[in-house]
């Protein structure tokens, strides 16, 4: 499981490059690196050292400092739904859950939706 921090600075990273028009190709090729790594940045499945992030910032023209902006909101927003992820629609379990849901004929919904309350509640 990726650390939140890491989550956080990879969607400051791909939102960044994204302003600026930049290329997952494009950004790497600036720091060196394959576009795979930038990928794996982005998602947070890796950390970004210090230098690397030093070099990104670079890039795109933006402080180190960016890419730790609203963290403390994102934690405190976290913190207050406890299992609820912070980025619930890029989850693609809870989207195709969600699909199904409303693929079930309306009575049957609404009493699935009361049982999955119940069972909650009971956890």
């Amino acid at each position: 499981m990726a650390h939140p921090v890491d989550v956080h600075v990879g969607k400051r990273i791909r939102h960044r490059r994204w302003l600026v028009g930049m290329t997952q190709q494009q950004l790497a090729q600036h720091v060196g690196i394959k576009f795979q790594q930038i990928q794996k940045y982005e998602t947070g499945a890796n950390r970004v050292s210090a230098s690397r992030l030093w070099d990104i910032s670079e890039t795109l023209e933006v402080p180190i400092s960016f890419f730790f902006e609203g963290l403390e909101r994102e934690q405190a927003q976290q913190s207050a739904t406890d299992s609820v992820p912070p980025d619930l629609m890029g989850d693609k379990e809870a989207l195709e859950l969600i699909r199904s849901y409303y693929s079930i004929p309306e009575n049957q919904r609404r009493r699935l939706f009361d049982l999955a309350r119940v069972l909650s509640n009971v956890a």
